[in-house]
């Protein structure tokens, strides 16, 4: 194959620079979780108070992510890229410079979460016009980033904010993002292919909205509306397991490493989801996924041992890791592939308006209750719209497919 073609060794090592990327502006969702306490305790705020910071780095990060899709459909991927590495960059350094929450917090959402945007959703996007006979399967890849992020940085995180202090940890950080991240970004100046090395141009679905007896836009807001609820319900864990281990009397670094252990497996689910996904599609992929971590946040109800802990986080990630990339596949799959870009980055943007909205819901929910299991039936209640929806897409799918022939 020539270098330019789809799943070629050019495609490969592209995904592995993709990944890498992703992995390093990562780390822009997973500081802000493990430095909460710290960040809490030095300004002397209530715990909801102390989740806006996560909570505007998700609104950004998805806003942004729609506005650097746009700018990757236009003029490549590498634009975005750079753009992310200089955001990210400067917003740990300011966030670590912050006098007060006000300031933190603007420098973590409006900067970091910004920077991190690039390294997601367009980088997503642009990972799909590589592949297609293995799209799922490096889709997954290229998804477990975030995961892999997960599982590297809040440990050293931890780690430095426990021997340094948070605000040296935070311009350390920012350093490290332009050291790596532009080097990187300059590797991927090549255009995806248009053809599947044959010839023939690369078809961008294998179903349309109309074959659902839906217009575009009427999926469009039914996947939005499943990727906020799927992902108020993802965050309870994801975004307060450091402060409910201390709560707990745990301590945050054990939080920390639950955190990163489930992320860990989160990064064995989505390769695993990924090749599922090839095999029985997204729409699938979404219900089995979206049942199995609803599953797995009843646990956490009756269960709050240490031990019990690490299984339920370890089990958390297994299922659930294949959710997001399986919405980026759909799209493919209902969606022309000239709108591949606008139409992810939508997707994903509600995904981190989930995580958002329930990261910041579950410190409201902890600070009117007193505990967390109020938000642990919560997050259940939205896990369950999820789950209905994609049901139901399914159904309909199956009924129209039998129609049809």
């Amino acid at each position: 194959m020539s270098h330019g073609e789809v799943e070629s060794t050019s495609a490969w090592l592209r995904l592995l620079v993709t990944l890498a990327l992703s992995t390093i502006g990562g780390v822009g969702m997973w500081s802000v979780v493990v430095a909460l306490p710290a960040v809490q305790a030095e300004f002397g705020v209530a715990r909801a108070a102390a989740s806006l910071p996560y909570t505007l780095t998700m609104i950004a990060f998805g806003l942004a992510g729609i506005v650097m899709g746009r700018l990757s459909d236009r003029y490549g991927v590498m634009l975005p890229v750079m753009l992310g590495t200089l955001l990210l960059a400067l917003g740990f350094v300011a966030a670590g410079a912050a006098p007060s929450l006000v300031g933190f917090t603007l420098a973590q959402g409006a900067l970091i979460g910004a920077g991190s945007s690039a390294t997601f959703a367009p980088l997503l996007a642009h990972t799909s016009l590589w592949f297609v006979r293995r799209r799922g399967l490096a889709v997954a890849i290229f998804a477990s980033g975030n995961y892999l992020a997960g599982t590297i940085w809040p440990p050293i995180v931890e780690h430095f904010i426990r021997t340094a202090g948070w605000r040296p940890t935070y311009a350390g950080i920012g350093i490290f993002c332009a050291a790596t991240m532009g080097p990187l970004g300059l590797l991927l100046r090549r255009k995806p292919p248009a053809s599947d090395g044959t010839g023939n141009y690369i078809t961008a679905r294998t179903q349309s909205p109309e074959s659902l007896g839906l217009s575009p836009n009427a999926l469009q807001t039914l996947l939005v509306v499943a990727g906020i609820a799927c992902c108020v319900a993802m965050s309870m864990p994801q975004v307060h397991l450091v402060a409910y281990c201390s709560d707990l009397g745990y301590g945050p670094a054990r939080g920390a490493q639950m955190l990163s252990l489930m992320l860990a497996c989160g990064i064995v689910s989505r390769i695993v989801f990924g090749s599922i996904c090839d095999r029985i599609g997204g729409l699938r992929t979404l219900l089995l996924g979206s049942i199995l971590q609803g599953t797995a946040l009843v646990l956490f109800l009756p269960f709050d041992g240490l031990v019990s802990l690490y299984v339920i986080s370890a089990l958390f990630g297994l299922f659930q890791g294949g959710i997001v990339p399986s919405y980026a596949i759909i799209v493919r799959e209902f969606f022309h592939r000239a709108e591949a870009g606008a139409r992810v980055a939508l997707v994903i943007t509600a995904t981190l308006f989930g995580m958002a909205l329930g990261g910041w819901m579950s410190g409201a929910i902890f600070d009117l209750t007193g505990s967390y299991r109020a938000a642990f039936v919560n997050g259940i209640a939205w896990n369950l719209v999820n789950v209905s929806i994609a049901t139901w897409l399914l159904r309909r799918s199956i009924g129209r497919l039998a129609l049809a022939r």
